[in-house]
């Protein structure tokens, strides 16, 4: 079984900074794509930013130049830094790690909250 560990959310005002973070463990088992989603109540669950095994990174067009997604493969873990703030991105964020062997995992969910 997988689990994902996610922490560093919390309140910032608007232009400051968070880091999120999202440890994968439990069994054995090789990733492919790590990531970070994101949800508002009522919204559907956004596609923030992924980074690959190969290192490369896909952004939405909201957080580009803002938000940089990087992993530890040895870890297992994905980080999400988050700089710039803006109340917009206040949300539910969402670690998301897909395996090569194709499931998709997730975790419970961090809030980020940004006062403007």
């Amino acid at each position: 079984q997988v689990q994902l560990v996610e922490s560093g959310g919390g309140l910032v005002q608007a232009g400051g900074s968070l880091r999120l973070s999202c440890a994968a463990s439990g069994s054995s088992f090789s990733i492919n794509a790590m990531g970070w989603y994101r949800q508002v109540s009522g919204k559907q669950r956004e596609l923030v930013a992924r980074i690959f095994s190969g290192g490369s990174a896909y952004y939405a067009d909201s957080v580009k130049g803002r938000f940089t997604i990087s992993r530890d493969n040895a870890k297992k873990t994905v980080y999400l830094q988050m700089n710039s703030l803006k109340p917009e991105d206040t949300a539910v964020y969402y670690c998301n790690v897909v395996a090569v062997t194709g499931p998709n995992y997730w975790g419970k969910g961090t809030l980020v909250t940004v006062s403007s």
